[in-house]
């Protein structure tokens, strides 16, 4: 069953609008502005609507870094890791061919230098 005013189904024209209502464009003298409340503690949709502005304002004040900078600490770290193990291997290769002791302090001063390279990255990306 279609409304009285409605087209009939089928007809392609669409349904009459409805008549914008008018409000006033002021205040009337005399009566009461509305004051705006305080939010509800217990509303969940006005609590997540103030982290969301306060998300977005962090957001403005502290923007997140370009792709550029991403690479380039990527770089870094890198490098933090990789330039004491390389020093440790080769530091243990100098020494074992004194020493004539296989890889045994080739291997473990690649270790150590891993390890000490992963604790100056671990050291920087606290301090970023």
């Amino acid at each position: 069953m279609t409304a009285p005013d409605a087209p009939p189904p089928g007809s392609g024209t669409p349904p009459p609008a409805a008549a914008p209502s008018r409000a006033p464009a002021t205040t009337p003298p005399g009566a009461a502005v509305p004051r705006p409340t305080a939010p509800d503690p217990c509303d969940p949709v006005a609590d997540a609507a103030q982290r969301a502005g306060r998300r977005e304002a962090a957001g403005r004040e502290d923007p997140e870094p370009s792709l550029g900078r991403r690479f380039g600490q990527i770089g870094v770290l890198g490098w933090m890791i990789a330039g004491p193990a390389v020093g440790g291997a080769a530091l243990g290769a100098w020494l074992d061919g004194l020493m004539g002791s296989g890889i045994t302090l080739a291997a473990a001063l690649t270790m150590l230098g891993a390890g000490l390279g992963l604790w100056f990255a671990l050291n920087w990306m606290h301090q970023q």
